[in-house]
């Protein structure tokens, strides 16, 4: 068996009790990032990880490392990386205490689990399959295209029309345009790495693909959702997130998935540097 697939498609299914603490651990991210109530989000992990624990014990399956996966380790380390993602604000800053806040919080969010997996648990059930996949195939690279082209066509009119690129910081002198550039790409890869290579792969050892991949959207989303992609940004986040689940099960590569989320962001970037320098030159059309 994979790392990612530890238990047979076959007897993967969406409707079992490994559902509740699933379900709990993915609304809360709506409570922690979305309505920002963060204690309730705090319970909501916290009735995730002991109703995991719950099921285990009535499904027979042990805790500790056997053969059938454990929705409660699973469960935990998606609660982990939330509940360090929820110590800090996300509203978007480019100051150099933000900078060492989400790189402290999100870097944890990512390695904390890992660690937690690798050496506790002692399973391989979070890896970052950088080169996974093989030689890109020519969809691939179409898709690639797409996404510029995409991404083009939509993102001004989204951000400039709805105000959303009010959430981030003016950017108005070459230092914090740099400093943007950065912060969008980082979190960008950030995005790959625990929504898709912690929490999707994770769910995907209990649940069917689609399901999984429509539960690590909820995370994906609500998390977005803070950082500034309001308004009818969810109408965009939310197939987003569900097409870069499916990419990586198609693909295997964190590398291809990353260079769509980096293209979809330069774009990002190249938006909100227009938005906030309206009278400066432009390549987009409003």
């Amino acid at each position: 068996m994979t790392a990612h697939t530890a238990v047979p498609v076959r007897e993967r299914s969406t409707w079992t009790p490994k559902l509740i603490p699933a379900l709990a651990v993915c609304l809360a991210a709506p409570a922690l990032f979305v309505v920002q109530i963060v204690w309730l989000g705090w319970i909501l992990l916290a009735l995730a990880v002991a109703s995991a624990v719950l099921v285990d014990r009535l499904g027979g399956v042990a805790l500790a490392r056997g053969e059938e996966p454990s929705i409660a380790r699973d469960v935990s380390l998606i609660a982990i990386g939330q509940f360090i993602v929820s110590l800090i604000p996300l509203h978007a800053e480019l100051d150099n205490a933000a900078f060492v806040r989400f790189t402290l919080a999100l870097g944890g969010a990512v390695v904390v689990p890992y660690v937690i997996s690798r050496f506790v648990y002692r399973d391989y059930a979070i890896r970052f399959p950088w080169r996974g996949g093989g030689r890109w195939t020519w969809w691939q690279w179409a898709w690639l295209g797409g996404v510029i082209v995409l991404g083009y066509l939509i993102l001004p009119f989204y951000f400039i029309t709805s105000g959303v690129y009010r959430n981030w910081p003016e950017v108005v002198t070459g230092d914090l345009i740099a400093r943007l550039f950065v912060g969008v790409g980082a979190v960008g890869i950030w995005d790959e790495l625990f929504f898709i290579c912690t929490v999707f792969v994770l769910l995907r050892r209990h649940f069917p693909d689609l399901t999984a991949n429509l539960l690590q959207a909820v995370v994906f989303v609500s998390f977005l959702w803070e950082l500034g992609y309001q308004a009818w940004g969810p109408l965009l986040t939310i197939p987003f997130a569900i097409v870069q689940g499916f990419l990586f099960l198609k693909t295997r590569s964190l590398w291809y998935v990353v260079t769509v989320h980096l293209l979809f962001d330069a774009v990002v970037f190249g938006v909100l540097v227009h938005a906030h320098n309206p009278d400066s030159a432009s390549i987009f059309l409003i």
